[in-house]
């Protein structure tokens, strides 16, 4: 047996979400052995939203009703999120380290493109196939296949150019137990949506196009509520363990039109995969409801 895996990962079916969170084998977003967690059970209190604005109203609106989202729930969330069109940036308790699941997948995908990059080569046919599904499919085998690849010292390379300071890899080698923050996941989403010295536009593109292409089974989280118009880029990360309960993430970048934002919101504490999904998508519907209200709209109208 790997030790990255305890089995082979398997598509999620069409299944109710009741369902989906009884069935561990089936929803395991990064099959890792089910030990302590690395971070401790009884963890600080989180910090308050604090959110920043160009539009008036905007930064109060959105953290007051981020808080009503988040009213009730008993999980421990962090929030990153950056609205360039109006220059608005959120963040709760976005410097908390979490274990990654499969978000770690788009760090590895752009790590492998990266990399290919300073060779100047394009990506091989079986690194293509396995990295179709990694990101489309969260297939674990293929992303255990490309770590080996690229090995720790690339990762941390790629993780140094892209100034991602605060996520540590594994010591044992589980890719899914990657220590992340909220910030460092919007540091990747902002270099994957934006020019930047590190990832180049066929790069980038690649990358959004696979996150857009995400199986339907798996594009909950933070695309709920997104306006009709977006083009919807995700990538969760779903994780049961003994302690802290179940880890449930989601990266969300939205463009096209006049979106241009990403979301990013990281969770543990969770009684079940479904109250995850829940807590994250309640979060989102209220982003994307107060970035597209008529101000802010008219703030990215401008922006054309």
């Amino acid at each position: 047996m790997d030790k990255h895996t305890m089995g082979r990962h398997r598509r999620i079916s069409r299944l109710p979400r009741t369902t989906l969170a009884s069935r561990a084998a089936l929803a395991a977003g990064a099959l890792v052995p089910t030990i302590a967690s690395v971070g401790s059970a009884h963890a600080a209190a989180p910090q308050a939203v604090i959110c920043t604005s160009d539009e008036p109203g905007l930064a109060d609106k959105l953290s007051e009703d981020i808080n009503s989202a988040l009213d009730g729930s008993t999980a421990t969330t962090a929030i990153s999120l950056h609205d360039r069109a109006t220059n608005t940036t959120c963040t709760l308790d976005a410097d908390r380290t979490f274990d990654s699941a499969s978000t770690v997948k788009v760090t590895v995908l752009a790590t492998l493109l990266w990399d290919a990059q300073k060779d100047d080569r394009a990506l091989t046919q079986e690194e293509k196939d396995r990295a179709i599904a990694m990101i489309t499919k969260s297939d674990n085998d293929a992303t255990t296949a490309l770590w080996k690849q690229l090995g720790a010292d690339k990762i941390n390379g790629f993780l140094r150019a892209a100034g991602m300071t605060n996520t540590v890899l594994d010591g044992e080698g589980h890719w899914g137990l990657t220590q992340i923050t909220a910030n460092d996941e919007e540091k990747l989403l902002n270099l994957v949506t934006h020019v930047n010295p590190v990832l180049g536009e066929d790069s980038r593109g690649y990358i959004l196009k696979l996150m857009g292409e995400v199986v339907p089974e798996q594009r909950w989280g933070t695309p709920a509520g997104a306006p009709g118009d977006a083009q919807v880029h995700v990538k969760n990360g779903w994780l049961e363990r003994a302690t802290n309960g179940w880890r449930v993430h989601s990266l969300g970048a939205f463009t096209g039109g006049d979106h241009d934002y990403t979301i990013t919101v990281l969770s543990r504490d969770n009684a079940t995969m479904d109250d995850g999904i829940a807590n994250i998508e309640g979060i989102a519907r209220v982003v994307h409801q107060d970035l597209n209200a008529p101000g802010a709209a008219s703030a990215r109208s401008a922006q054309r």
